[in-house]
Order: structure tokens, then C-alpha cells, then sequence
């Protein structure tokens, strides 16, 4: 069998939270998941696919089936100032690679965590950038078909909207495997210091000294909240990509700094991080995130929606 047994996925998660995977299985090549997919469905375990684990909140009870972590990670220089990446490249090394030969595009990104792949699912974004904004195409394996198949997708067939894409949509139906961006030249000491810049924003505001998952919560569109509670948040609007009222500042204003859950806090210093500060527990965390919830609609009349994900 290809796959270990019984590894504890905490140690793959940037929370530290989680119990073991009845199997694991890292794939380094395209070639090493198709071998996984195929050999999860012979032996009818579900697949839980796996990027960078920085935005996934394990249950200690463990995930049942196949944890299949993508690792494949290599980068090509295609012609002009395209590029061709593996979903299993981390984020920082992507950038690192774009500074090197004077690519632009991706500066929003610096200091964003987890792999290319995760990121596309998503459609990551800060600071006005998206993934979707340099995207030409995605190529992804389709496990959900009664035969695997490869498919290749224009950026337009992707359906990308706030946090969202068909990747995401379709759960563990397709597994991201590599995609084309296309780039612009730009003197890479300007790269850098963008880069950078985004990087020293991230260390100063967030909750980095913590075991986290990044923003627990999407932001919320301006458009839709009620009128009432409209001319209370009308000054705090900001575009990113569109009209969105930061859901830190609703959970700072229901009164929620700082309160903890058992070893989960949601931090003062960003109230969308909810932290691990003293070996919490995924039900610490749930508890903060139902709390959050409430209280954000009790006082907006909004609904908080998860930009993290569970297993």
C-alpha cells in the first residue's frame, strides 16, 4: 500500500489542532495522485484533500479515509512572461521565484501562507488582489467522474468569486493540480519592497505569534446589510475587491476581543484570528466561532460566513 496509517494530521495543521488520519499519503508528482486516487477508490476510502493546512480546522477525533496532502511543487518558465505552477508550491516560494527573474502580479501576496493550489481553490486575495487577477488556466484532476479524468479550465470556466471558485464548490470532486499566470516585467528591487511591505503589514496586525488559520470569517459585502445597521458601518467600508465591511472591526464592536474558549482566544490584536494560545482544542475554537456568530447578528443583523474549512 502506498499510504501510512494512523498520522496524527495536527502536525500538518498551522492550528496544531487534529487527531490521526485513518491513512495519509504525500503525492510529489502528478503522477503520484493519480496512483493515490486510484488506489483510495479500490480500497472505497473517501479523499480528503490537503494544501498547506492554513485554513483547516481538524476534529481530535481524527479524519476517516485518505488524508492526500498535494506536494507537487515545481515551476516553469513558459513563453513571454508566463509561468507554469504546481499546486503543491508554497505561496512565499512562489513570490521568491517571481522577485528573482523580475515577474510582477503577485505582490499582494507577501506574507500570505499555504500553497498555490489552496490559494486558487479559495481565490485568496488582500489588499485588492485576487488569484483570479493573473490566472489564465487550471488544470485539475476530476476524482468525482466514474474514471478520473485531467481537465483544463480558462480562467473564465473556473467561476472565481469572493473566496470561491468551481474547485471549491465541487468540495473534493477535483483536485487542483498546476496552473498558468501570466506576469509583467518590473524591476525586481520594486517587487521586493511590495512584497515586503505587505509582508511587514501582516507581522505588525496580525496574531502571528499564535498557532492560527488566518481570517476564521470572510468580510461581509456592504450590500448586504440592512438598512438599520448600514449608516453604522458606512465609515469602516473598504474595497477588496468590492465594497466589504471588515468582519474584525463587527467582532471587535459586539465586544468580543480577546474573549477565550478553554486554550482558543480571538485575539485582540485581530478579531477575525481566533488563536491557539493554550492547547486548544477544535471545540474551544467552534465555541468562539458560534459565539461570534451570534453576536455579530444580534447587533448587524448579519450572517458571518466561514472562510476557513473543517474536517
Amino acid at each position: 500500500m502506498l499510504f501510512e496509517k494512523y498520522v496524527d494530521v495536527s502536525s500538518c495543521s498551522n492550528y496544531r489542532i487534529g487527531g490521526p488520519a485513518d491513512f495519509f499519503y504525500i503525492a510529489r508528482t502528478v503522477e503520484d495522485i493519480e496512483a493515490a486516487v486510484q488506489e483510495a477508490r479500490g480500497a472505497k476510502l473517501s479523499i480528503f484533500i490537503l494544501a498547506g493546512g492554513t485554513n483547516i480546522l481538524f476534529s481530535e477525533k481524527g479524519v476517516r479515509g485518505l488524508v492526500l496532502k498535494i506536494a507537487n511543487d515545481g515551476i516553469e518558465s513558459l513563453d513571454g512572461c508566463r509561468i507554469k505552477v504546481g499546486a503543491g508550491v508554497l505561496m512565499k516560494d512562489l513570490l521568491g521565484y517571481i522577485v528573482a527573474r523580475g515577474l510582477s502580479g503577485l505582490e499582494w501576496a507577501g506574507g500570505l501562507p499555504g500553497t498555490v493550489g489552496g490559494a486558487i481553490r479559495g481565490n485568496a486575495g488582500a489588499f485588492g488582489g485576487e488569484m483570479k487577477d493573473r490566472l489564465v488556466e487550471v488544470r485539475s484532476l476530476d476524482i468525482a467522474a466514474e474514471k478520473p479524468v485531467i481537465k483544463k479550465r480558462q480562467k473564465s470556466e473556473c467561476e472565481f468569486d469572493y473566496r470561491m471558485s468551481v474547485f471549491r464548490r465541487l468540495a473534493s470532486g477535483e483536485i487542483v493540480l498546476d496552473a498558468v499566470f501570466q506576469m509583467e516585467e518590473r524591476k525586481p528591487e520594486l517587487i521586493e519592497k511590495d512584497i515586503q511591505d505587505k509582508i511587514k503589514y501582516r507581522e505588525e496586525r496580525h496574531p502571528l505569534e499564535y498557532p492560527n488559520i488566518g481570517s476564521i470569517f470572510k468580510n461581509i459585502p456592504y450590500e448586504t446589510f440592512p438598512e438599520e445597521s448600514k449608516a453604522e458601518v458606512s465609515h469602516i467600508v473598504k474595497t477588496d475587491p468590492f465594497p466589504v465591511v471588515p468582519t474584525a472591526y463587527l467582532i471587535s464592536e459586539a465586544g468580543l476581543k480577546g474573549v477565550s474558549s478553554g486554550g482558543a482566544m480571538i485575539s485582540p490584536k485581530h478579531p477575525n484570528f481566533i488563536v491557539n494560545y493554550n492547547h486548544a482544542t477544535s471545540e474551544d475554537v467552534k465555541a468562539l466561532i458560534r459565539l461570534a456568530k451570534d453576536r455579530v447578528k444580534e447587533k448587524y443583523h448579519v450572517e458571518l460566513r466561514e472562510e476557513i474549512e473543517y474536517a
